[in-house]
């Protein structure tokens, strides 16, 4: 059985794509409660199971909810479908245009104390980076300065909803500055900056504008 198990819970994961891991996460913390349920009726114990479904129900619920922010579903997040949408447009005839533009640190730097209005989107990276106290800083600093700085959190940015909040609590940034993708989304057009910190695929916006894109409607913040 414990073979089985192992088995079982590499075969699960190991075909998942990373943008994907926090409902695999939520997943996992669900299985366990039903395995726990199970074992309940096993030991004929009422605590263990109303426990067991408790966790159980409430991974399953976070599952979805992470689903419908994506726009996936659930059978293809599990199956570890992610990514087969940029088979189709690497055979396309349709080409990325456009031109990056290098800076460095001093140039970000003057950039940030000369705007009136500045919006920080983090990401998984910044978490993976430990960042966040290096973002509350500049945070202090551009506050002191008189610049609106607010910060903008997709609903699957990190590892699981709510991840970028914790992290951004931890280092001691103001609640009231950090908006939720629906709250600030119009707010981009006005916005003098925006610093994009660790995020890829949330603020992607082939997911808005290329039908065959991996993400093709996922809502993305609008960097």
């Amino acid at each position: 059985m414990t073979g089985i198990a192992c088995l079982l819970g590499i075969h699960l994961v190991a075909g998942i794509g990373g943008a994907d891991m926090p409902v695999v996460i939520s997943m996992l913390n669900s299985y366990s409660g039903w395995a726990a349920a199970a074992a309940g009726f096993m030991l004929n114990n009422d605590l263990l199971i109303i426990t067991g479904a408790l966790v159980g129900s409430s991974g399953a619920i976070l599952s979805f909810i992470m689903c419908k922010a994506m726009n996936r579903s659930f059978i293809s997040v599990i199956l570890g479908g992610f990514g087969e949408g940029n088979k189709k447009t690497a055979s396309g005839e349709k080409q990325e245009v456009g031109e990056a533009v290098a800076t460095n640190i001093d140039e970000v730097a003057d950039m940030l104390v000369e705007a009136k209005s500045v919006i920080i989107t983090p990401g998984y990276g910044m978490a993976v980076a430990q960042a966040q106290h290096g973002v509350s800083e500049i945070t202090k600093i551009l506050k002191s300065r008189k610049v609106n700085v607010r910060f903008g959190i997709h609903p699957v940015a990190g590892r699981l909803p709510g991840h970028m909040n914790v992290l951004l609590a931890e280092a001691n940034v103001s609640y009231d500055i950090v908006l939720e993708m629906d709250e600030i989304n119009e707010d981009f057009p006005e916005t003098d900056l925006v610093l994009v910190i660790g995020a890829n695929d949330t603020v992607n916006p082939s997911a808005l504008e290329d039908p065959q894109s991996a993400i093709s409607g996922m809502p993305v913040l609008e960097v």
